[in-house]
């Protein structure tokens, strides 16, 4: 195995030798739609010129060093090299390039040479494996193989796991302008276009046919990289194969109770982006609508506070104990990072912070060595006992490798590296833009040709404050465009210390100056304290772009087992859980906001939860657990004689700090 990766890394600085490095390449890769597409206000950068600082670091150093970095020896029955995609006899579908998907991006990021030759066997055996007639993927078996326990075979012909290729494919390109992506990506879609008349996206799996979005996607970044006609034509014969999306979002399809709709919790959130990618093609304001109002039937009828819905798997309403897959958050925030350049709306950026600070950080451990495969909105223990899901089984509520399907143990490495390269966007008008606030530096050409470098310090979510400063050879001028979130009522801008104006929340800014080597931006974000309503008129309780939850101990323990890699944790808690926040406090907004005054690099976990809210409640004796879960929210319908006994100071921290929580809380007088 040394040998084999000694031999990829010699490949990988080949292939990157030649220019990679060179700045004015990096520009070539700043790829803008081409005529007839409409023309998008936001433009991805080449993979590797942002750079996460703080505690978003070092959630990308726990993946190289967790699962990220390390699954083909974790999990070597699948993403070993029997693997299909290395030309193994193995797994042939989607759980290698999920893998991969995460895998590249973050060795780019990190410019981690170990990780970048891992991925490189991948994407070197596609490259030189592609046949005559432009199929590239697994060879499909003559016979099939028996199925040997741990690896899912497929059909190795589905066109569902090449999207997931593709999309490797394409972060590979941008990060090293390989040439050899555009010709294999060319004589693809030139089968695709060939053979999807007859074997149509949903021939082999309904995978294909409902995440046609992805394939989509891929089809108009490559037109617009090499202008090819038929490519047009493909982009129409896959939108009007996929799913259709958009009608599902736009006629109550979503806010059928009874019974809920059969649709999958995973191709919901994927499918998300269908719709507006082929808006550009459309351009036809009812795509980008029908995705909102999609987004509000989601909330409405299956909603949760944190931004996630109930789904497990299938649809399955708004009670905070149904279960949301983690491979629904991680496609929920690719389908935002696909969605936010092609509309400039801050209301899909604001969403996409919301899903990552919140329910991200609470569905895999601290080390990045376990998952969650469902989590809940109301989680009192995590266990292996029988929880009230339409699918219940295989440990789907515990922390462990391959617990629940292992779907997401090889699909969850793409959402921290891909959150960090949609921090920062080129702009039509030759500028760069902020739209999704973290930690980070960014190099970026604007104005033509001129190199900048924006370094971003800041603590948010955690903190209302974030601070940019220019640095450059020369006075450049150019536009720099911000984003205030449309839950900030009024933002407060200064330049170099000075007032430059206040700003109403849910608007992209633009400030357009001559700058200057070391000018600062500094960006308040006043955050108040705001309550939600949900599930049986419980509340929520949040601030800025986070949710708040009860605050409990939590005592992991390890249950060894000759299932799921030998072991998975279970987390119980002795504190009590059962409370409700007192009506005269939602009344008032009694609740006191504190802050530690710092924020860790690690901040996801009760102990390190660098700011709390406290506010008043009691306990409800009625409230109980039911089917391993918290029972239903009771509803107090007639106030009670209002009465101080029993009234319980309630210690409330950001829902992403934990694993055991209340974070729908009923009112209780």
């Amino acid at each position: 195995m040394k040998i084999i990766l000694f031999f990829m890394l010699l490949m990988l600085l080949v292939v990157t030798s030649n220019g990679q490095q060179d700045f004015k390449s990096k520009k070539e890769r700043y790829i803008k739609n081409r005529a007839p597409l409409n023309e998008n206000p936001y433009i991805p950068l080449p993979l590797g010129t942002i750079k996460p600082h703080g505690w978003l670091l070092n959630m990308l150093e726990s993946q190289r060093d967790g699962l990220t970095g390390n699954l083909d020896e974790v999990y070597d029955k699948v993403c070993g090299p029997r693997n299909g995609w290395l030309g193994g006899d193995g797994d042939g579908w989607e759980r290698g390039p999920y893998w991969i998907d995460g895998l590249l991006p973050l060795a780019y990021i990190l410019d981690d040479d170990n990780l970048k030759a891992k991925a490189q066997e991948w994407v070197e055996w596609s490259l030189n494996n592609q046949r005559e007639d432009g199929y590239f993927g697994p060879i499909p078996f003559e016979t099939p193989p028996e199925n040997e326990p741990g690896l899912q075979r497929g059909n190795r012909q589905d066109w569902w796991p090449k999207m997931v290729m593709l999309k490797v494919l394409q972060q590979y390109y941008m990060a090293t302008g390989d040439q050899r992506v555009v010709t294999l990506m060319t004589n693809y879609f030139k089968f695709q276009l060939e053979n999807l008349p007859e074997k149509p996206l949903g021939n082999w799996t309904f995978w294909g046919q409902r995440r046609g979005g992805d394939n989509l996607a891929v089809v108009y970044w490559l037109y617009n990289i090499t202008g090819d006609e038929f490519l047009l034509d493909l982009g129409e014969l896959i939108h009007e194969q996929t799913f259709d999306w958009t009608k599902t979002y736009s006629d109550g399809t979503l806010r059928i109770v009874n019974p809920y709709p059969s649709l999958h919790c995973v191709n919901v959130a994927q499918g998300l982006k269908e719709p507006v990618v082929y808006y550009q093609q459309s351009k036809d304001e009812k795509y980008i609508n029908a995705v909102k109002a999609g987004l509000d039937a989601l909330r409405d009828v299956h909603g949760f506070v944190n931004g996630m819905y109930g789904a497990d798997e299938s649809m399955h309403g708004n009670d905070p104990t149904q279960g949301s897959e983690l491979c629904s958050v991680i496609e929920m925030m690719y389908s935002f990072e696909n969605i936010i350049p092609i509309t400039g709306d801050t209301y899909f950026a604001d969403y996409l912070e919301k899903v990552t600070y919140n329910v991200l950080p609470t569905q895999h451990d601290d080390s990045f060595t376990r998952r969650q495969y469902f989590q809940q909105a109301n989680q009192i223990e995590v266990s292996h006992d029988a929880k009230n899901y339409i699918i219940d089984e295989k440990g789907r509520n515990v922390f462990g490798v391959l617990t629940g399907y292992p779907c997401c143990t090889c699909n969850m490495h793409q959402g921290w590296p891909k959150f960090v390269q949609n921090l920062w966007y080129s702009t039509v008008d030759d500028g760069v833009a902020a739209l999704i606030y973290g930690s980070s530096e960014v190099d970026i050409i604007v104005g033509g040709d001129k190199k900048v470098n924006i370094v971003e310090k800041t603590n948010y979510p955690f903190d209302e404050t974030v601070q940019f400063t220019v640095n450059l050879d020369d006075d450049v001028s150019f536009p720099f465009h911000l984003r205030i979130p449309g839950w900030c009522s009024n933002a407060d801008v200064k330049i170099n210390g000075e007032k430059y104006n206040s700003f109403e929340g849910g608007q992209v800014i633009i400030i357009d100056r001559d700058w200057s080597n070391g000018d600062v931006v500094e960006l308040t974000f006043p955050m108040e304290i705001e309550l939600s309503r949900w599930y049986e008129n419980s509340y929520g309780i949040e601030r800025g772009p986070l949710v708040y939850a009860l605050k409990m101990n939590e005592q992991w323990e390890e249950v060894k087992t000759e299932e799921w890699e030998n072991s998975y944790f279970e987390v119980r808690s002795d504190d009590k859980w059962n409370y409700g926040i007192l009506a005269d406090a939602i009344e008032n907004m009694d609740f006191t906001f504190e802050s530690k005054g710092n924020v860790t690099n690690m901040p996801w976990n009760v102990a390190n939860a660098p700011v709390i809210i406290k506010t008043n409640g009691k306990l409800i004796d009625s409230w109980k657990m039911y089917n391993g879960s918290a029972g239903k929210i009771p509803v107090q319908r007639w106030p009670e004689r209002k009465s101080d006994h029993n009234i319980t100071e309630l210690v409330l921290i950001p829902y992403g700090c934990t694993t055991l929580r209340i974070s729908e809380f009923p009112i209780i007088h």
